[in-house]
């Protein structure tokens, strides 16, 4: 499988997490075997049940267990490893053998995961819209979304921008948007992420409200800035994302000379959602 064509997701039912990526290339979902598995038996060892299960399952001379693949998948620790992973389809079959009161709403639930992505290839809008609502179930408040959600818009308008001047995704998009980060936060994505205790995790799933306008203004800055100056290199393009990143730059040092506070803090998405459900207890 293309490393480039997978869309790594979390999706949810019945307010547990699904780990899955998105083949774009065969069309298809791969789900987390094991989490599939944590939700249909509530297991206390999901990983322990699977392996039991599988090896039952060859001894049977079942296909369903030599065929399933691994891809490297996000562990709760922030590392990624390989998962034994199944499409939809090998699901189905696996459910089968796994006897659970879930299994017919896990089917439909399932069904709905693979429908839903096709539709969304047909109706962008629609993305905007599922995203939202995974975004709520996962604790974040609908203010932080609307502007996690703009957020997205603009970022995909920047890249569009890159795409435009015959810049390259990977290093080249990697390079700039770190220097964008720089420029504003005085920080390096890196950096950044090691002040709010991140690894694997998404930076700007984990930043303030105030810290995602600031972000959105640099990068809609380099993007307007670019498609003036039509950058005609790499070089100069990195001279465009460094004065977008200044712009965002100045109004962070204005707000804080007139609060007094620092805006990029160590706060991220799991603190203030523990927080929340500590006040909600």
């Amino acid at each position: 499988m293309n490393k480039m064509e997978q869309q790594s997701a979390i999706k949810i039912f019945e307010e547990k997490k699904v780990r899955t990526l998105w083949d774009a290339e065969q069309e298809k979902w791969y789900l987390s075997i094991v989490d599939v598995i944590a939700v249909l038996t509530e297991s206390p060892n999901p990983r322990k049940y699977w392996s039991v299960l599988k090896t039952r399952l060859k001894a049977e001379g079942s296909q369903l267990a030599t065929n399933c693949s691994q891809l490297k998948m996000q562990s709760a620790d922030g590392k990624f490893y390989l998962t034994d992973v199944a499409d939809t389809e090998q699901l189905f079959r696996l459910i089968q053998s796994i006897p659970s009161p879930k299994a017919e709403p896990f089917k439909l639930w399932l069904a709905q995961v693979a429908s839903e992505r096709l539709d969304e290839m047909q109706d962008p809008e629609l993305t905007i819209d599922r995203a939202m609502k995974e975004y709520l179930q996962l604790g974040y408040s609908e203010s932080w979304i609307n502007q996690r959600l703009k957020s997205i818009e603009i970022r995909k308008e920047l890249t569009d921008e890159w795409k435009k001047r015959g810049l390259k995704e990977g290093v080249q998009f990697a390079t700039l948007t770190d220097i964008i980060t720089k420029a504003w936060s005085d920080r390096t994505t890196k950096e950044y992420k090691i002040l709010k205790g991140l690894k694997k995790e998404n930076l700007r799933d984990n930043m303030t409200n105030t810290e995602l306008i600031l972000n959105m203004l640099a990068e809609a800055s380099t993007k307007e800035i670019s498609s003036v100056v039509e950058p005609k290199d790499f070089d100069t393009s990195i001279k465009v994302a460094k004065q977008g990143g200044d712009v965002a730059k100045v109004a962070r040092k204005e707000l804080e000379a007139r609060t007094g506070k620092k805006v990029v803090t160590s706060l991220n998405a799991k603190a203030v959602l523990s927080l929340k459900e500590r006040q909600e207890k």
